[in-house]
């Protein structure tokens, strides 16, 4: 058998741009590659993959630079990095879209854009579409396009074969479909390298944007105005709701409506009665103005982060939003916050077992984040995170596998519920080696060859 050969970029700690090329968006998990490898197409794909079967090295798989816990980084191995990779082919006639694994949603939103079509997708711009899709996908048009995985039509993938080899195969609905079905929220470089990406679009040409602001001495009212209001309003109107630290003394809801501004004030208006608000502001933009409001600048810049997640089938009652304010009146600095947004409608309409992707009838998506400056806060702001996640699990269910957290014990039943059984035996398939592995990757069924 011919000896495997890297192509590519290639990037070694003895090269200048190492740095750069090593550190993903969070700083708190360093690692140290002896190998990355900037994919230029599938061939450099398809050799790293027998490179590192050839010389049994670990290695991992990275796009976005957006894992939280660092799981596309792994220290003395190779990293095959796909961000180079990110041609983006729209199909006019059948409103389709290939977009290569390297693009971000920040290229994704702007040449798609060009033609007056979208993909339901996330906020941060420097996100990759490939990572974001494989875990589910939700931003601000959820509710009424549904998750970026719903809107997926196919993938290409490299995936171990043979005995030392790597292939190219798709996966669609009537293709490999239990891949596809594993590749709509089962997460990221668990089967193989994905590729590229193929999307059904969706026209799009203006949308309305609101936010409305309140100080902290309405925290409770504002939450629980939003929480009873955001999952059950019109289904074209996605939003969030950011409940700031004491010292910065914001609680801000934002969010995006697929029609006229007028229209959303009417909706707004159990917002706009609640509390004292400090700020309501209305306007209808065009799409891409939109993109960019809700594109949060901070999040797409390498920081020390710690992040982490849940979900809720029912409001919150008063005892967990007042858990919730407790936390963020001793939050470990400024930057601490708990992140919520509304799910329903078209997420919902898909059951729980139709895609991986299992919590379907969840009403809200809630995350807690963390940002510090100083290294020697770690362990305070990790352990912030960890204790308020643990005093609303009464209240909450499961946790987001995009917000990966290495300190959750039973990580496949709060990523994946009634799905882990079946993502195994995917995994079983397309993997039973067990090469594409990390801190908390799928694994295979034991088999005996």
């Amino acid at each position: 058998m011919t000896k495997a050969k890297l192509t590519g970029r290639i990037v070694t700690p003895e090269d200048p741009d190492y740095e750069q090329a090593r550190i993903n968006n969070n700083l708190s998990v360093p690692k140290f590659p002896k190998i990355i490898v900037f994919c230029q197409d599938i061939n450099d794909v398809t050799n790293a993959l027998r490179w590192v079967r050839e010389h049994h090295m670990p290695f991992r798989v990275r796009s976005g630079r957006h894992s939280y816990e660092n799981f596309s980084l792994v220290n003395g191995g190779l990293i095959i990095d796909v961000s180079e990779m990110n041609k983006i082919t729209v199909n006019r006639q059948d409103m389709t879209a290939k977009i290569e694994a390297g693009a971000n949603l920040g290229k994704v939103y702007h040449e798609l854009w060009k033609y007056g079509m979208t993909i339901p997708a996330g906020t941060e711009s420097s996100v990759g579409v490939v990572g974001l899709t494989l875990g589910g996908g939700i931003g601000m048009l959820s509710r009424w396009f549904g998750l970026t995985c719903d809107n997926l039509l196919e993938i290409e993938m490299v995936k171990a074969s043979g005995h030392m080899d790597a292939e190219l195969i798709k996966a669609n609905k009537n293709h490999n479909s239990d891949l596809f079905w594993a590749c709509c929220g089962g997460g990221g470089g668990n089967f193989g390298v994905v590729t590229s990406l193929t999307f059904k679009l969706r026209p799009i040409s203006k949308v309305s944007v609101f936010a409305i602001t309140w100080g902290w001495e309405d925290f409770e009212a504002a939450f629980n105005a939003w929480q009873k209001w955001a999952p059950n309003t019109d289904e074209r109107l996605t939003s969030e709701i950011e409940l700031k630290s004491k010292e910065a003394n914001q609680i801000i809801a934002q969010g995006e409506f697929v029609g006229s501004a007028p229209k959303l004030k009417e909706l707004l208006q159990p917002l706009i009665n609640t509390g004292s608000p400090t700020k309501i502001w209305v306007k209808e933009v065009p799409y891409i103005e939109a993109v960019r409001f809700f594109d949060e600048p901070s999040g797409n810049q390498p920081a020390l982060r710690k992040r982490s997640g849940s979900f809720l089938y029912k409001p919150f009652p008063e005892k967990a939003i007042r858990t919730m304010k407790h936390f963020l009146a001793n939050a470990p600095n400024e930057n601490a916050g708990i992140w919520h947004q509304s799910l329903g409608g078209a997420v919902s309409r898909i059951s729980p077992n139709e895609t991986a992707f299992f919590y379907r009838d969840a009403m809200i998506a809630q995350e807690y984040l963390a940002v510090w400056n100083d290294p020697a806060e770690e362990r305070l702001n990790i352990r912030w995170i960890e204790e308020l996640r643990r005093a609303l699990s009464p209240y909450t269910t499961g946790d987001y596998v995009n917000w990966p957290d290495r300190l959750i014990k039973d990580w496949p039943t709060a990523y994946y519920g009634e799905n882990f059984q079946r993502l195994r035996a995917v995994k079983t398939a397309y993997d039973p080696f067990n090469l594409f592995k990390f801190p908390q990757s799928i694994p295979p069924f034991i088999r005996w060859f």
